[in-house]
């Protein structure tokens, strides 16, 4: 009898409190769902970029010597349309590092085993030594411990 009577008293504040609260849960679950939404959009951009700039290197046959293992840079130094589009991969890859960092971003699985692979070539490698030091910190201890 005792709840019947706090309950007649306090019911507008009880309805005020589950709507508050209702409200804030709501909001939560909606930032939650932007934020996700945020990062497949930051993913799809992020593919689109990387496809553009590869499909350079095939459209482009003089930047075909980049993907290969067995080139002589003594003999054929890197060529500056070859060092342009490295140093295009480096920036791209530095904004998906910093997009990681920030939690904007999706993490890539086998990215760097990616890089790895990229950068153990001889042209990727001989650019990678020239730019690095142009580089944020961070970012080059993150190629570098992807290259161990």
């Amino acid at each position: 009898m005792e709840e019947l009577h706090w309950f007649a008293e306090n019911w507008f504040e009880l309805l005020q409190t589950v709507g508050i609260v209702g409200g804030l849960l709501l909001n939560a679950y909606a930032t939650w769902r932007l934020h996700q939404s945020r990062k497949i959009s930051n993913l799809i951009t992020i593919k689109q970029e990387h496809r553009e700039i590869w499909m350079e290197s095939y459209d482009q046959p003089r930047l075909s010597r980049i993907r290969e293992r067995n080139v002589d840079l003594h003999k054929e130094p890197v060529a500056d349309e070859e060092e342009m589009f490295v140093n295009l991969l480096v920036l791209h890859l530095d904004t998906v590092h910093r997009a990681m960092k920030a939690g904007m971003f999706v993490n890539l699985e086998g990215l760097q085993m990616d890089i790895k692979g990229f950068f153990s070539l001889p042209i990727p490698q001989a650019v990678w030594e020239k730019a690095k030091r142009f580089q944020d910190r961070d970012f080059v201890r993150f190629i570098e411990d992807s290259l161990k």
